[in-house]
């Protein structure tokens, strides 16, 4: 719950406008509800400025439908990641209505005016094949508040694809850098940077890639400093951490 709902229900109390009982069910009900398949942590945004975000794998549309009107019910806006298109297509059937990146496989609910104008979040990525765990942490970013831009298919094996890009890459605050097969991205960009690089292993690559661990070994052996990795293919945690990089203190005043 927002800090504003907090303060409304402490000047309700103060003035007698609600009874204690009828208080403490509010406060439970802004702390997590229970849908007795689930515990929604309605307390998350003002504990971490964002309201909890919906892992949809393995989650029947039954039971999405009824997550998403209960956060919807309460927050003003709610992420959804990993949605393959047949449940998103069954989800509008029960008049779930949003943005939806299948690239990303996101889904973003909007309600009331909202800005992306944290600026500046740049990902890049190493090649083409990147780009659904790039989307993901695109679609995160900017739900988020932060103007987040993607330029994709800059890898090293032409890394002048990459040099053409300084102009720009320059002006970021965060960059994120997603790249699979032997991960070497990273440590060339966070050689050339300033600001903070999330690395992102992707799972894209031949045999002794083995799912990204190859990719995820160079990164975490980076001799660039300032580089931070996450989880192969976890472009919504590196969306969420270059967010909370970015604009600070976000828990306070969203």
């Amino acid at each position: 719950m927002k800090q504003t709902s907090w303060l409304e229900l402490f000047e309700a109390i103060k003035h007698q406008q609600i009874e204690p009982v009828d208080a403490l069910d509010k406060v439970q009900s802004m702390s997590y509800q229970n849908l007795g398949f689930a515990k929604l942590d309605h307390g998350r945004e003002l504990r971490k400025g964002f309201p909890e975000v919906i892992y949809a794998k393995d989650k029947t549309v039954d039971q999405l439908t009824k997550i998403l009107k209960a956060h919807c019910a309460v927050h003003m806006k709610v992420l959804v990641t990993r949605l393959a298109p047949e449940k998103w297509e069954n989800l509008k059937k029960q008049n779930i209505s949003g943005h939806y990146n299948s690239v990303a496989q996101t889904l973003s609910l909007i309600q009331g005016r909202h800005e992306s104008n944290h600026g500046n979040i740049l990902i890049l990525t190493a090649g083409t094949s990147d780009l659904p765990v790039a989307e993901e942490a695109l679609e995160t970013a900017r739900i988020m508040g932060n103007k987040t831009e993607i330029i994709a298919d800059v890898g090293v094996a032409g890394i002048h694809r990459l040099i053409d890009q300084m102009h720009f890459i320059n002006q970021a605050k965060v960059i994120i850098v997603v790249a699979g097969m032997d991960g070497a991205l990273p440590s060339v960009v966070g050689g050339l940077v300033s600001c903070p690089v999330i690395a992102v292993p992707t799972s894209i690559g031949y045999g002794t890639g083995t799912g990204g661990i190859a990719a995820l070994l160079a990164m975490l052996n980076s001799c660039a400093p300032g580089v931070m990795v996450v989880n192969i293919d976890n472009g919504f945690g590196a969306g969420y951490a270059a967010s909370m990089i970015n604009h600070p203190g976000s828990a306070q005043t969203h």
